[in-house]
């Protein structure tokens, strides 16, 4: 039988309004992240928080020992939940993320939060790459506007090009609700 995991990545406090890096619909994404780990709670499933720190005194947010870089309490972590500090996009790298995965015997992870196009898809696919099985719930993650040749893109239209390549070839992509149900 498989074993799962929930990782939460990045679900900090710089990323709400009032923060130095507000994501679009970062409310309602965190809301689901939490309907998800209330459900992984509750099934006795592994939980792992990923939380980002930037180095030095010009981060641009999420400062070392700043309440930017705190995890939102929506989902702050319950006692014997593991906390990965990560200084990269990818919260594997020089991280012990894998070793607690493969410590617990996890097959299969679940992965929720924040970038979109940034540490959720670098985290779906270096999982995918490690041989874990993958699913991202979209909806219990966010984006923001990007620019790209002067063009504005739509954090709405960032994170569906990524979720669309994400579900292509590296994860499988649901929403909460479908997650949930299944």
């Amino acid at each position: 039988m498989s074993k799962s995991a929930l990782i939460l990545i990045d679900i900090q406090n710089d990323y709400f309004p009032g923060g130095k890096w507000e994501l679009h619909n970062i409310e309602a994404s965190s809301a689901n992240a939490r309907r998800l780990l209330d459900q992984a709670r509750h099934e006795g499933e592994t939980v792992i928080h990923v939380r980002h720190e930037f180095s030095g005194e010009n981060a641009p947010f999420f400062k070392a020992g700043s309440s930017g870089a705190d995890i939102h309490p929506t989902v702050q972590p319950a006692e014997g939940e593991q906390c990965v500090l990560k200084h990269h996009v990818n919260a594997f790298r020089e991280t012990n993320l894998k070793q607690l995965l493969d410590e617990c015997g996890v097959s299969e992870v679940t992965i929720a939060g924040d970038m979109s196009h940034m540490c959720i898809d670098a985290a779906a696919r270096a999982a995918a790459d490690f041989g874990y099985a993958v699913t991202v719930i979209e909806d219990a993650c966010s984006s923001r506007d990007l620019e790209f040749n002067g063009e504005t893109i739509s954090a709405e239209n960032v994170h569906k090009a990524y979720m669309s390549a994400l579900g292509f070839a590296y994860a499988t992509v649901l929403t909460t609700d479908a997650y949930l149900a299944a």
